[in-house]
């Protein structure tokens, strides 16, 4: 395992604990999540070797990777997803137009459709078997890193749900940041530790997902981290359908721990789902997940 000595944000070396979380997707090994006592980043400490982290990803039931339908959970996951992926579209034709990188692409479904509504699309995507599945969509244009894109720079680089996964945080960022064409935006998605479905699942959390999740971002933590790479907000956008799906997992695990099972699940998940959205009417802080729209200065 490898430990963190300083804080993958501001560098300091005082951190305390502050959850133990259960993989549940692979392994069902635990791992610490510390909160840096200088600038509150959470981050799971130890964390495996870079080496290995992909072996964490091998399993049927992690979607974003294997496009299948193999349980009720991904084909309630990919009927969202259809809705989810005009949603983000319509997002980037709101901001700028022309040429977009999708930086953890997964299995393509974002890219395809992009680049079917007029978008000139590259993607990024290290996993080989997600890479296949992409490039069957949209042959040719989905790479393991950024060389193939040589001097290219984008109007848009999107990432959904992937700066949590990525061991070296700061070097990406910069690459990103010198792939943005003038005036291009830089737009992330990222769970929030701090919504109502986070604290009432606590460990169960879904979107806590160590040791995939090597990074918990608070709005403030994930405000200064931008501030360090001269990025400026824009905009902070709930996604609101994320509360349903994250707190349906979390159910999953809390039950299959108690050995239950059974549709309450999704029932329980669903009015989890609701309230969460309902507290964060009065508190963005408390969705579930956010995006931050944002620019280079």
């Amino acid at each position: 395992m490898n430990i963190l000595r300083q804080c993958p944000l501001c560098g300091h070396e005082n951190f305390s604990p502050f959850l133990t979380c259960k993989d549940h997707t692979v392994t069902g090994e635990e791992f610490q999540i510390v909160a840096c006592k200088h600038c509150s980043l959470h981050f799971t400490n130890p964390r495996p070797e870079d080496q290995k982290l992909s072996s964490y990803y091998d399993s049927p039931h992690y979607i974003s990777h294997t496009d299948r339908s193999n349980s009720l959970i991904n084909l309630l996951y990919k009927t969202a997803r259809r809705f989810t992926l005009k949603n983000k579209v319509h997002l980037i034709n709101r901001f700028s137009k022309g040429t977009l990188m999708d930086y953890g692409c997964g299995t393509g479904d974002f890219l395809a459709f992009a680049h079917s509504k007029g978008w000139d699309v590259q993607g990024i995507e290290p996993a080989d078997p997600a890479r296949e599945i992409a490039n069957q969509k949209i042959p040719g244009l989905v790479h393991s890193d950024l060389i193939p894109t040589g001097n290219m720079h984008f109007n848009v680089i999107t990432l959904w749900h992937v700066l949590e996964h990525v061991p070296t945080l700061n070097t990406t960022l910069k690459s990103l940041c010198s792939k943005l064409a003038h005036q291009g935006y830089l737009i992330l998605a990222l769970p929030n530790f701090q919504s109502f479905d986070a604290a009432h699942y606590g460990s169960y959390w879904a979107a806590y997902d160590v040791p995939r999740h090597l990074y918990h971002f608070s709005k403030e933590s994930m405000a200064q981290l931008l501030r360090q790479h001269n990025l400026s907000i824009k905009r902070i956008i709930p996604m609101k359908l994320d509360a349903f799906y994250v707190s349906l997992l979390s159910e999953k695990y809390l039950m299959e721990d108690k050995g239950v099972s059974g549709f309450t699940i999704y029932l329980k998940a669903f009015l989890k789902g609701l309230k969460s959205n309902y507290y964060a009417k009065k508190n963005q802080d408390q969705y579930s997940s956010l995006i931050y729209v944002t620019q280079h200065n």
